[in-house]
């Protein structure tokens, strides 16, 4: 594995997805990070206090390095994925990316078109492809291409995966084990038993990331085949969606309080992201500016159910005591404020994140 880090370039403040921190006082940081921290503009210098009247005890919050210190001091300790499970986790999460091929039509340009993709058992993409494609015959003639993912699109400083490999036909005896995890991806995908369609693996030479787009810092490593496909596959985010749907829907405050005594920022709202099997990533608001961190539970988690156990226990910890006949005579979740009796909260909290 390689990484890389490109100099210093602002006179600014800022923090990246790989904790690339920098202020005019200190020397650069690195350490990867899950997701980026972009501040869309300068953080106001009113006080912590005024911001949030449920304002916990934060400190002297109330400049932008005190900011980026308390995010720092956080983010160092946020336990997280090694770099290339987090690669491995993404790519197998993800169903679309931009594929880059050798074209035909114009021959030494490269040519682009967005494709649905799906991962194998070992991580390489499927692509399920017409013959009549532009992208199918380029390939045909020339089997290596790339494939670009992005963890969030909308955000240029968040995680972009580069897998650079050669798209060979899927032979006869594994098109079938190939259609299902292509249609556990895809449900709707009833045209690839069309048949002018096929099934084509990007067997991976390299695989490639790149974080701090348009910030201070740029971080970028890669890895070589037996190394990404050596990882695992992160086994508690596939519970992301569900868990991230059902948090923000209805327990969306309790999420920007965990954050709050978290990170000793009082923040204005938060809402999660994603997860996987040492933490949660969120996206938080604080004073007009936006930015992502990293929220780490107090031990791994060993399956769905004990995600909630965990996210319970960290909201309970930071949750302030009220009488305890408010319980009983108002019709709301206990911890998490639903309007559900407090009796039947745990069971309400561990069933509903389907």
């Amino acid at each position: 594995m390689k990484t890389m880090k490109a100099p210093w370039t602002s006179s600014c403040s800022l923090v990246s997805r790989n904790n690339f921190i920098y202020t005019p006082h200190s020397s650069p940081i690195l350490r990867f990070s899950p997701l980026s921290l972009t501040l869309h503009r300068p953080l106001s210098m009113a006080s912590a206090t005024q911001s949030s009247p449920q304002a916990v005890s934060t400190g002297n919050v109330n400049s932008d390095q005190n900011v980026f210190q308390l995010i720092q001091t956080h983010q160092e300790k946020a336990a997280r994925l090694p770099p290339v499970e987090e690669i491995r986790t993404v790519l197998n999460g993800n169903v679309r990316g931009m594929l880059s091929t050798f074209s035909q039509k114009y021959e030494g340009y490269p040519s682009g078109s967005m494709v649905d993709f799906a991962c194998d058992a070992n991580g390489s993409p499927i692509l399920a492809v017409s013959s009549l494609a532009v992208h199918t015959k380029d390939l045909l003639a020339n089997p290596k291409c790339s494939l670009v993912v992005a963890r969030d699109p909308e955000d240029r400083t968040d995680l972009v995966i580069t897998l650079h490999g050669d798209a060979i036909s899927v032979p006869e005896n594994d098109k079938a084990a190939i259609r299902t995890a292509y249609l556990a991806k895809h449900p709707n995908a009833v045209w690839v038993d069309f048949g002018d369609f096929q099934f084509m693996r990007i067997e991976p030479k390299v695989v490639r990331y790149v974080s701090g787009v348009a910030t201070a810092l740029l971080g970028s490593g890669d890895f070589n085949k037996e190394e990404y496909q050596a990882a695992k596959v992160d086994p508690i985010a596939q519970f992301a969606k569900p868990v991230a749907s059902h948090m923000n829907k209805d327990h969306a405050e309790d999420t920007r309080i965990i954050v709050q005594h978290s990170t000793s920022i009082p923040v204005d709202s938060a809402y999660i992201l994603d997860l996987d099997s040492l933490g949660f990533n969120v996206k938080a608001a604080y004073q007009g500016n936006t930015f992502k961190l990293r929220i780490p539970f107090p031990r791994r988690a060993e399956d769905r159910k004990d995600v909630k156990t965990l996210i319970l226990k960290k909201n309970q910890e930071h949750i302030p005591v009220r009488p305890i006949r408010k319980y009983f005579f108002v019709s709301r979740c206990v911890v998490f404020g639903c309007n559900r009796f407090p009796a039947s909260h745990h069971n309400h909290f561990l069933g509903n994140m389907d």
